[in-house]
């Protein structure tokens, strides 16, 4: 039978890259994969073909072989079928699937006899958000936290066993962790179901933790913030996530800090911004006005004429940088307020501004948009 040519076997283009070949090759191996086509032969031969295709294209040495002399130039280099395929093709690329279908992809090949047992784990690691007001973030503190998590059972000390037992060979592994099977060239390597790769069977199982090695646990922890977190800060807690397997370390436990929105000021990065209201007599002949800040309160000198939109800063009442340790600025945007419910007299006195202004109240005013605009008739 003659074989396809490589490239149309993975949809690829000639100068298709590394990564390319990869995306091409997982995608065709998690359609033709015969654990999601049992039965199915024609599928099984694909998902082969595809296989020995990707082992080819993505070796630099057999890809220049075959652009150069087809099938033909591997057969004579050495390289023809999977009785010259090198596992190790795989093994960088081991995550490929991602453990999908349960085996190692040097397994599959029969290129590692190595005892496949599942090797003890590191703790999980526990993510808490911590909600902080803008001051407490400004200011930095020390928080108690309760977290609910996996520890080390104190009676069975992580083994699982019932104190004075011991574990049991597999019986259907016979130690070794994994059950393996023949399918066509492969021999497909899968963890053991009844010991869970383990190798081993525990038999007498910890009363206390169910032979889990860790039982759940709340415990009060304190959190030192320091002062300039912002929201989506991360802080760690080495060690204080879950127990690991037993002589593995336990994970770490992150604090994601989320700040809750302020009444009044607005944060962005150590700098802070707050509105402040103008009586329209204020605003126009200026003077001075008392601004809150963060950690007190400022006398201003508002300039006559000072408009809605026009800014004010004042140097050093922002955040302290969590990094820089240098603190950011308060950023006073004005809003100049217009009267609403004029008294009569109130009303003449601003028709006497206005006039003494040179307006004329009651005539029809035109936008400096429209000034200097003929109009079209």
């Amino acid at each position: 039978m003659t074989k396809r040519d490589f490239y149309e076997v993975l949809g690829l283009p000639r100068d298709a890259t590394p990564e390319g070949v990869k995306k091409a090759y997982r995608q065709a191996a998690l359609k033709f994969h015969p654990d999601r086509n049992p039965g199915d032969k024609a599928a099984e031969e694909k998902f082969k073909e595809a296989a020995e295709a990707y082992s080819v294209l993505i070796d630099q040495e057999k890809r220049a072989v075959y652009d150069r002399y087809g099938h033909d130039g591997l057969r004579h280099e050495g390289f023809g079928g999977f009785a010259g395929f090198d596992p190790s093709t795989f093994e960088d690329f081991e995550d490929i699937l991602g453990n999908f279908f349960g085996f190692s992809f040097g397994d599959l090949f029969g290129g590692r006899e190595q005892s496949r047992r599942r090797r003890g784990q590191r703790g999980r690691d526990l993510a808490l958000e911590l909600e902080l007001s803008l001051e407490e973030a400004a200011a930095g503190l020390e928080k108690e936290i309760t977290v609910s998590r996996a520890e080390v059972c104190p009676d069975c000390r992580g083994s699982g066993l019932q104190p004075g037992t011991h574990k049991t060979t597999c019986s259907a592994c016979q130690g070794r962790g994994q059950l393996r099977y023949q399918q066509g060239f492969f021999t497909v390597a899968r963890t053991c179901t009844k010991c869970g790769g383990a190798g081993e069977i525990v038999t007498s199982p910890c009363a206390a933790c169910r032979g889990e090695g860790r039982s759940r646990r709340k415990r009060t922890l304190t959190v030192k913030v320091p002062a300039g977190v912002d929201d989506g800060s991360r802080l760690r807690l080495a060690g204080e996530g879950e127990a690991g397997d037993a002589g593995h370390s336990s994970g770490d436990l992150y604090i994601i800090v989320r700040l809750r929105k302020h009444e009044v000021f607005e944060r962005q990065g150590d700098d802070l911004h707050r509105q402040v209201d103008l009586s329209f007599p204020r605003a126009a002949l200026g003077g001075r006005v008392e601004v809150g800040t963060l950690d007190g309160s400022e006398v201003l000198k508002v300039p006559p004429g000072t408009q809605t939109g026009d800014v004010l800063r004042l140097k050093g009442h922002g955040i302290r940088g969590l990094s820089s340790g240098r603190k950011g600025d308060l950023h006073i945007h004005f809003r100049v307020l217009t009267p609403t419910d004029l008294s009569k007299e109130q009303k003449a006195l601003l028709r006497q501004l206005a006039e003494s202004a040179g307006e004329d109240p009651d005539a029809i005013e035109t936008s400096p948009a429209q000034k200097g605009r003929s109009r079209v008739h």
